[in-house]
């Protein structure tokens, strides 16, 4: 079967996928993770886009140009026009179509650090990223109205677009592939184009044919002695990171291998705001403060109690304000008004479809999410908060009143800051939230060199046939500095401009009989088939070997299977992509009836050999799948020995378990 192949299961390699499947091409995905969504289902701040159906509904007059202007200020010196231009030319029709095709909810409209307009779309209430993507264990937002208005842009886009293609690749799968935890190690070139990909799994080593285009992510977690942050940034390895351990720069040392260009090497995002867990001050994994937390108002105070910087600056400067200021903790201080707006960071969520058993204390307590994972804390009055810090009432409320005639107009902002939002903060209006911050590593601006039409650039500038990228591999797009909202943008523009490329140059393979198509004719051509057939019991057996020297050749050369590639393995269906393989599609019912535990007896399986959890009344053993979870074991230790209900149903849809785990499934809570 002709294809293309997509190198990872984020937003921007489904983004590929479905608009491939559009174009008409056939496409392969591989993911070397259990479950689709890699960094973007963990962006909170939203997707940008300039001229789009809902600013034009709220009035806002914004246009491609001034994004082009507000993203190359941001880019400075590394600014490159051409991809610019494409990533803001295209952003209203990204945004439009993630709307329409997917019916995902980005009706809310916020200005975040950089931008002259509001122009970061995200639903309703909750993270942006997920929403984009849909397949792991996490919610299916795009479902109910309701519960897409209650996830961000990123939840919203990435698991509406994981759901639906993994539903295309059971009803068309002629059509779409899909292999997790398949590792590819290696790209195929031959005659200077790439021709396809070798990758690993379950112990076996396979090969596939076709265009490639990589979407495999960062190396802002390459942590590794000869990677690529200690290669060109080894100031940054202390640092902490926000990315999942995936983000090992693998598509760049494998396009690097055959002769990609890369650039911008030396450009990795420090996001300002990552959340300090005071129970584990110096963890290498942080939780990131969404740059929407100070776009709808939150405030950085030093352990003075004074501002320092304009919260809503460009990223690197507000990093380098915190270094430069330099009196640590920071906190990161949001008021009533601030919190309420953006609820999907700060008050729980519940999902109808559950009515009232877990839902009755639903908006009671806002901040849960982050108070419950002890890394945001409520004060009902500033002169808690003042006691909080270790400072006199009188202090902050000097700094509180300060900032409230800046936001007035009443006088001007030491450090220039021009927008204000939700600025009424009064000593005794609260409840305050409130979390200590640090610089973080976030996002890597530079990677693998790409053109216009995502092609990747070998080193004498000039693009190597059959070979694309998009997203977070592709360098060049952000220069000098990413705003915020642009990451999950530069996933489904470059995707789709990959898409495109690629399915013109599989169709011209085809049409002319060269590239991919062509490498598959001659192998056929050195093919020689036996055909043994066995009246007696009725079989027939058929045997493919290479014929003569010509094929040994060809093959010895690496260009189309090694002699330890097979061919590839059939496509996983949702069930069998998931981290129990095969048997994850036994149902709950197989197992006949289930045991029922106590709360107590639940609470003594608490140690990492040994998890248990209760969700939604029912006891989930979760000791193997907690190595698999997209969120890593953490999150699941967090609550181990407890009842996680109210935790799991804010950010999961409560199918997932049935779906993707059904094995963990070992009881039901006893009632009474």
């Amino acid at each position: 079967m002709s294809k293309v192949i997509v190198v990872g299961g984020g937003l921007s390699g489904l983004s590929a996928a479905h608009t491939l499947y559009d174009r008409g091409a056939n496409v392969l995905v591989l993911d070397k993770n259990p479950f689709f969504g890699g960094n973007s289902t963990k962006a909170t701040s939203g997707i940008n886009g300039a001229g789009t159906n809902a600013q034009a509904e709220l009035g806002i007059p914004d246009s491609a140009k001034v994004f082009f202007d507000d993203t190359k200020k941001s880019a400075r010196d590394l600014a490159r026009d051409d991809l610019i231009k494409v990533l803001t030319g295209k952003s209203a029709e990204a945004v439009n179509w993630l709307q329409d095709k997917f019916s995902l909810d980005l009706s809310k409209v916020s200005r975040l650090g950089g931008h002259s307009f509001e122009r970061t779309h995200r639903g309703g209430a909750q993270f942006p990223g997920m929403t984009m993507s849909v397949n792991s264990p996490f919610p299916k937002i795009f479902l109910e109205a309701t519960i897409s208005n209650a996830f961000p842009a990123s939840l919203n886009s990435t698991y509406a677009q994981m759901e639906a293609l993994e539903d295309l690749a059971d009803s068309d799968p002629d059509r779409v592939q899909i292999i997790k935890k398949a590792k590819v190690t290696k790209l195929l070139k031959e005659n200077g184009a790439v021709i396809g990909v070798e990758y690993e799994f379950e112990g076996k080593t396979y090969t596939e044919n076709g265009p490639v285009i990589l979407a495999t992510g960062g190396y802002a977690a390459d942590f590794s002695a000869d990677g690529l942050l200690a290669k060109h940034r080894p100031d940054l390895l202390k640092l902490p990171t926000t990315n999942g351990d995936h983000c090992t720069g693998d598509g760049q040392k494998m396009a690097l291998a055959i002769g990609s260009a890369g650039i911008d090497w030396e450009k990795v995002q420090v996001h300002p705001t990552g959340l300090v867990d005071p129970n584990e001050p110096d963890a290498k994994v942080k939780f990131l403060a969404a740059e929407a937390l100070r776009g709808v108002g939150g405030i950085l105070l030093d352990r003075e109690g004074n501002r320092f910087v304009d919260e809503l600056g460009h990223r690197d400067y507000v990093t380098g304000k915190m270094w430069e200021n330099n009196k640590f903790p920071i906190r990161l201080v949001l008021n009533k008004e601030s919190s309420d707006e953006i609820l999907w960071h700060c008050k729980r969520f519940v999902f109808p479809s559950l009515g009232n058993t877990y839902s009755q204390h639903a908006n009671s307590h806002p901040g849960k999410h982050y108070v419950g994972r002890g890394l945001m804390k409520r004060f009902e009055t500033g002169s808690e908060l003042a006691k909080e810090m270790g400072l006199p009432e009188s202090k902050l409320s000097s700094t509180f009143d300060e900032y409230v005639q800046i936001g007035q107009g009443k006088k001007s902002d030491p450090y220039k800051k021009k927008f204000f939002h939700n600025y009424n903060f009064t000593m005794q209006q609260g409840p305050f939230l409130v979390a200590s911050m640090t610089p973080v590593l976030h996002y890597s601006m530079g990677g693998v060199e790409i053109n216009e039409k995502s092609q990747v650039l070998d080193t004498n500038k000039k693009p190597i046939p059959g070979l694309y990228a998009s997203g977070e591999i592709a360098g060049g797009v952000h220069g000098a500095n990413r705003l915020g909202g642009s990451s999950l943008l530069g996933c489904v523009v470059f995707g789709r401009v990959a898409a495109d490329s690629a399915s013109s140059y599989l169709l011209h393979s085809l049409a002319t009989g060269s590239g991919p198509a062509a490498r598959l004719g001659q192998i056929q051509n050195h093919l020689k088939t036996t055909i043994e057939v066995n009246p007696q019991n009725k079989n027939v057996q058929l045997t493919f070997s290479w014929d003569d020297a010509q094929g040994k050749n060809s093959q010895a050369g690496g260009g189309v299977g090694s002699a330890a590639a097979q061919s590839a393995p059939p496509h996983q269906t949702p069930n069998q992509a998931g981290p129990n393989g095969p048997g994850a599609g036994k149902t709950v019912e197989d197992k006949g009836p289930l045991k029922e535990y106590t709360l107590e007896e639940v609470a003594k399986h608490k140690t990492k050999d040994d998890v248990w959890v209760v969700v939604n009344g029912e006891v989930l053993d979760v000791t193997k799948f907690k190595a698999d979870h997209p969120g890593g074991e953490k999150a699941i230790m967090l609550y181990a020995g407890r009842d996680a209900t109210e935790e799991f149903n804010m950010l999961h849809d409560p199918k997932v378990v049935k779906k993707y785990a059904p094995d963990s499934i070992i009881g039901t809570l006893k009632q009474g």
